[in-house]
């Protein structure tokens, strides 16, 4: 049987659907918006974004009128997809900070260590269950060629004071047993993995306890400008807000200029059955890491709390920027992401996979959190995430909320506040783009020739789409 062949059959009994949404916890969606109602803050998007906007506004002031409409129900969208691994970082890593924001980086590392502090203390203050860990981060090299990699991130790492370790090619097999893996990079605090469903349930709840009104499947339809204040239209209702926040991320409602710098890039995911207690000894992962590896088209991988693994990566598009293509529901788009996972673990070369999704990224030039102001700032859109999103989600809302109601606390003078990404070429440029670049991803590390100098070019026009910049 062919490594293909083999790979069609682990994915045969698979739901194509997320394995955190799959779940008996999930809790009853609120009813929809069927009146004509009134409020000072309205946050259109039920994911991570839009319930800690919800929940900072009114610990900022309990008397504040904060009103959610979701267009289906809470964590859907990217709040529910995600592999879900916790960093620090409030703008994609690291190395994205020192290549956008240098002047500034100093100042987002001490505010996504803040971040993180705060994001954890929420989660014991409030006693949300979402199965986490605090296992730590670690980078893999695949091959000698990703040692340098590593290098450059640990000396970032060690300059702004985080407890990363350097780890050599048996050290790292020691902690995770891949043939592939050749060195790694582990860094132990502040990170590690939650249940992102579980997690956005949880805040769902603190948000309806402090008084927010939330329905579920009212999506927004249009909206006009009252000069001052904003009516928003829904199927079947209507809300008068002071201040409207947009949190839709890759799903960028709100206003068809968002698109003009934000593209949703497809992710795609597969999770295993659950490992028994002999496989799992195969592969060790006692210290419970998320991991990411080094190569162009990278994967990562964690465990779940029951033992399976979720293992990510296998980026793609679709025209128009279609965020629910039926095309993306089918074996043939996992195929080769399950043929990575039995490269990187060949004892587990029998597991089979319950579970497999995609969803989209809001990808932009500079892969990181941004604010758009619509109607003299009575309106702003934040959003821009494609990693590492389940953290920053916490900081980039409470910065958003500061450009909404004009508050001027310093962190809005940073520059990743004050500037937005570059504008993205329009269909059918970004789809012929797209393609080209998504095919160049997924065999330069194997046929290197156009390839590289064609990743090379898109990320010199400020797409930084491989985990580290080409040398």
């Amino acid at each position: 049987m062919s490594t293909t062949e083999h790979a069609k059959k682990a994915l045969l009994k698979t739901k194509f659907f997320p394995y955190w949404l799959d779940n008996k916890a999930a809790p009853e969606p609120e009813p929809s918006l069927k009146d004509n109602i009134s409020c000072d803050l309205l946050i259109v998007g039920a994911g991570f974004t839009g319930l800690w906007a919800a929940i900072h506004a009114k610990e900022q002031n309990p008397q504040r009128d904060v009103v959610i409409i979701e267009s289906q129900c809470v964590a859907i969208g990217a709040s529910g997809r995600p592999a879900a691994i916790l960093s620090a970082s409030v703008v994609h890593g690291l190395e994205n900070a020192d290549r956008f924001f240098p002047e500034d980086i100093v100042e987002l590392e001490r505010l996504g260590k803040e971040n993180m502090d705060g994001f954890r203390e929420t989660i014991e203050k409030y006693e949300i269950d979402c199965d986490i860990e605090w296992g730590g981060e670690l980078t893999v090299a695949v091959g000698q060629e990703g040692i340098p990699d590593l290098e450059r991130e640990y000396k970032l790492y060690k300059e702004h004071g985080h407890d990363a370790h350097m780890l050599s090619g048996e050290e790292v097999r020691s902690e995770i047993n891949s043939p592939l893996f050749d060195g790694g990079l582990w860094s132990k605090q502040r990170s590690g993995t939650v249940h992102p469903a579980k997690l956005a349930w949880g805040l769902k709840r603190i948000a309806k306890e402090k008084g927010v009104r939330i329905f579920e499947y009212t999506p927004l339809k249009d909206s006009k400008h009252l000069k001052p204040g904003v009516l928003v239209n829904t199927p079947e209702g209507s809300v008068k807000a002071n201040k409207v926040l947009l949190a839709t991320n890759a799903f960028a409602a709100g206003s068809k200029k968002i698109k003009n710098r934000v593209a949703a890039i497809r992710d795609r995911i597969v999770v295993t059955e659950p490992l028994t207690d002999e496989q799992l000894a195969t592969i060790g992962w006692k210290n419970r890491q998320g991991v990411y590896d080094t190569r162009t088209q990278l994967n990562y991988m964690r465990l779940t709390a029951d033992n399976r693994i979720l293992f990510g990566g296998r980026l793609g598009y679709f025209f128009n920027n279609n965020t629910d293509p039926k095309a993306d529901k089918s074996a043939d788009n996992f195929v080769n992401l399950v043929r990575n996972f039995y490269k990187t673990f060949p004892t587990l070369k029998e597991v089979k996979f319950s579970h497999a999704w995609s969803g989209p990224i809001g990808l932009t030039t500079r892969m990181a959190v941004h604010y758009q102001s619509y109607y003299k700032g009575d309106m702003v859109y934040a959003g821009g995430y494609s990693g590492f999103g389940v953290t920053a989600t916490r900081f980039g809302s409470r910065i958003g909320l500061a450009v909404l109601d004009n508050t001027g606390i310093p962190e809005t003078k940073l520059k990743f506040a004050r500037t937005q990404p570059n504008w993205i070429p329009p269909e059918p440029f970004r789809w012929i783009g797209a393609k080209i670049t998504m095919y160049a991803l997924d065999t330069m590390d194997e046929k290197g020739g156009w390839r590289v100098p064609w990743i090379r070019l898109v990320e010199k026009m400020g797409f930084p789409i491989t985990q580290n910049e080409l040398g």
